[in-house]
């Protein structure tokens, strides 16, 4: 059994991932609501704080990355940089910070996309920090200490969500929040380094 701290628990996509981490102890994160430690990903002493609070953890799963969504022509500056923030620099963090409190052998898991592989209109924000964070993960690895590992989840929208995501992604399959919580499972239990694991129909 390992502890892991997942970030965003209480989201569609949170949620899914719990699926996949039942056999784990499992120290649940989030900017508001009903868990264990409040964390605020885009504040280097937030991350820094939760990590000191949890102490001792074997994983972090992230499931939390804020994106603006607009067209590219009127994108501002601001809205690049929210998304940025959070959905590339917050995770990143998450791992700079973290390599030095996770215990000896532990797991980074963060979260992308599958929009920066299938554009939607107003989402180009979204898919850049995906695509970033894919390629993070897959250059990171080699240089992570003390035999840690990362990989990313790259998900198409969730049946949870589809209400919410539904309109603006025409002729996307979703899929099951469990399907997706595998994918977490094989991250956090497996051996598996450096990789970006795609959930899509």
């Amino acid at each position: 059994m390992k502890t892991v701290i997942v970030i965003g628990a209480l989201g569609k996509m949170g949620q899914a991932a719990l699926t996949g981490l039942k056999n784990h102890k499992v120290i649940t994160a989030g900017r508001s609501g009903e868990v264990d430690h409040i964390v605020d990903i885009t504040s280097e002493q937030s991350i820094i704080n939760l990590y000191e609070q949890v102490g001792h953890f074997d994983a972090v799963v992230n499931t939390v990355g804020y994106c603006e969504y607009a067209d590219f022509g009127e994108m501002s500056e601001s809205q690049w940089m929210t998304t940025v923030m959070s959905k590339m620099m917050g995770q990143i963090n998450l791992v700079r910070i973290g390599q030095r409190y996770i215990a000896e052998g532990g797991s980074f898991t963060l979260i992308s996309g599958i929009l920066n592989v299938k554009p939607i209109p107003m989402a180009i924000a979204d898919a850049t920090t995906s695509g970033a964070i894919d390629t993070f993960v897959r250059c990171v690895a080699y240089e992570l200490p003390r035999g840690m590992r990362i990989n990313a989840i790259n998900p198409t929208v969730l049946e949870e969500a589809w209400e919410v995501y539904g309109e603006m992604m025409p002729g996307f399959q979703p899929v099951p929040g469990a399907l997706v919580g595998k994918a977490f499972e094989r991250s956090v239990d497996g051996f598996i380094t450096g990789e970006v694991i795609f959930v899509d129909a």
